[in-house]
């Protein structure tokens, strides 16, 4: 089992950036998939990135392509998203997410709060 720790949330104005990082403790990261998801209000929590740390791929939900991007930094046991040209509609709770290799993403973190002012 993996313990995560999200931050980097906050409140920024539409085009403006934010970088979140999720810390994991517990569990061997090397070997699993991390992801990122989101939940705005009277929505469901949707898919937003992941990244294998063993290889470094990447996948990305379309509405996020070519503004955010997933990193994993294995020695410090944290995934990065750097998020650009943020938008009103990435405004949500942003919630980090680990895979062990076969199995599904069990493990989540308690999220963090993205806010973009139009």
């Amino acid at each position: 089992q993996v313990q995560l720790v999200e931050s980097g949330g906050g409140l920024v104005q539409a085009g403006g950036s934010l970088r979140l990082s999720c810390a994991a403790s517990g569990g061997s990261f090397s070997g699993y998939t991390m992801g990122w998801f989101r939940q705005a209000p009277g929505k469901e929590r949707e898919f937003v990135a992941s990244t294998w740390l063993r290889s470094g791929s990447t996948t990305y939900a379309e509405s996020v392509k070519g503004r955010f991007t997933i990193s994993g930094d294995n020695a410090k046991k944290t995934v990065y998203l750097q998020m650009s040209s943020l938008k009103a509609e990435d405004t949500a709770v942003y919630y980090c997410a680990a895979a062990a290799l076969g199995s599904g993403y069990n493990d989540w973190g308690q999220g963090t709060q993205v806010t973009v002012s139009s």
